[in-house]
């Protein structure tokens, strides 16, 4: 609740000035590109190489030096790397595989493709990852695996998830596509589990335009991945798949190395820009938490950064609902917006499930499989009701961020007046 002795401009809302009045266009323009980009393209252009480039093996080997991994192979997407890394679990069918629902759908929708059955667990909040006491009430025989995401760049309590992993012999898969930089006790994200995926797509944090980054200790992943998607490197393994190097095993997933050129001078900055982030986001978040807010500050044993910047709204010190928040805000000249990402358990694709493969395999495997409802993870939802999503002002100045702490501040000061107004 804000606590002030000077009167507050009337909020917009009631028909008073904006708050926000400075031009927040270039403060949160992404991603930056520069002549370095250009020249980096257009070196591979005027190579005529399109296809197969030089460029996408120092791509891999940046990140490989970066996570300090044995592979990284580098894809056309996100997505499509997610997908290569679970099938290359070995999943069979009717496999459960723990997932939250808040996050975005490529987390998850490939667990279907390769014939398991997503299982939903709440999201705990305060840190935003899978909550492992629910994780561990949802372990079954058919358990075999983990997608764990570190939400908005924000680690998940890996401590906890991993010991679950251990104890219980599960294959764990990092969605790390937020999480450039991040570290948990010093450690980078991306390097705990089996295998993890950095997405490249042009919002990240260390973009190529589209593009997806596999990492993996595993020797095994790492061939199999190989074979799926990338059959123009099978006749180099030298292993018994090399076999396979006439056919792999039918998909192409390799990336462009137009993307591999932008995502390589890209990386290059990503330590720089996270930290232009990181020092406008803490910031906002020390203005904010005294007011209410939730902002998601780490915990002692994590190094977040920023791809999204959401707050939680504690409606019972801020006294104002979070809809009603957000419309005030709006007036105000502020971006902000409800969570971009809808729960995914919520989605008609499960809840429906004639859509996917859920269906067939009830009927191969003659047994009960998990099956979802809206009103599911009652914890998550009420949660997700919560949060505002803000601009992460990768290049904002303080002036801009201190119209929005006025922003908030008037309308806060005004939350009785506001609420009355619109029960009118």
């Amino acid at each position: 609740m804000v606590s002030t002795t000077l009167a507050l401009p009337v909020p917009a809302i009631l028909g008073g000035p904006r708050a926000v009045t400075l031009d927040a266009r270039e403060a949160n323009r992404w991603p930056i590109i520069t002549d370095e980009d250009v020249a980096a393209v257009a070196e591979v252009l005027r190579s005529g190489e399109l296809s197969l480039h030089p460029v996408t093996r120092a791509l891999e080997d940046d990140y490989r030096a970066l996570l300090g991994v044995r592979h990284a192979v580098a894809c056309c997407n996100g997505t499509s790397a997610i997908f290569a890394a679970l099938h290359a679990f070995g999943l069979e069918p009717g496999d459960q595989v723990l997932c939250p629902s808040a996050t975005y759908w490529a987390s998850v929708m490939p667990v279907l493709w390769c014939g398991g059955v997503p299982v939903f667990c709440e999201t705990e909040t305060t840190q935003c990852g899978l909550d492992p006491a629910d994780v561990e009430r949802k372990i079954t025989p058919r358990t075999k695996a983990m997608v764990i995401v570190h939400l908005w760049g924000m680690p998940s309590r890996m401590d906890e998830l991993m010991t679950l992993a251990r104890r219980h012999n599960l294959k764990v898969f990092e969605d790390a596509s937020h999480a450039h930089g991040a570290t948990w006790r010093g450690q980078p994200l991306g390097t705990f589990g089996d295998a993890a995926v950095l997405s490249l797509q042009t919002n990240k944090l260390a973009p190529a335009g589209e593009g997806g980054m596999l990492v993996t200790n595993d020797d095994a992943i790492a061939e199999h991945v190989t074979c799926l998607g990338h059959f123009e490197r099978v006749i180099d393994l030298k292993t018994p798949a090399r076999r396979f190097a006439g056919t792999g095993f039918g998909m192409k997933h390799r990336m462009s190395p137009l993307s591999a050129a932008v995502a390589r001078t890209q990386l290059k900055h990503l330590a720089e820009r996270n930290a232009r982030r990181n020092e406008n986001l803490a910031y906002l978040s020390q203005r904010l938490e005294p007011m209410g807010f939730n902002t998601f500050l780490p915990p002692p044993e994590a190094q977040r950064v920023y791809f999204m910047f959401m707050i939680e709204n504690h409606e019972e010190r801020t006294r104002i609902p979070t809809r009603l928040l957000v419309e005030a805000l709006k007036a105000e000249g502020c971006d902000a917006a409800y969570p971009r990402y809808p729960l995914l358990h919520q989605q008609p694709v499960f809840t429906e499930d004639r859509f996917i493969d859920l269906a067939r395999l009830r009927h191969l495997l003659r047994e009960t499989l998990p099956t979802y409802r809206a009103d599911d993870l009652p914890n998550t939802i009420a949660a997700n009701q919560r949060l505002i999503q803000l601009p992460p002002f990768p290049r904002a100045d303080r002036a801009l961020l201190d119209q929005y702490v006025e922003a908030f501040e008037k309308v806060l000061a005004a939350a009785n007046q506001i609420a009355a107004s619109r029960a009118a």
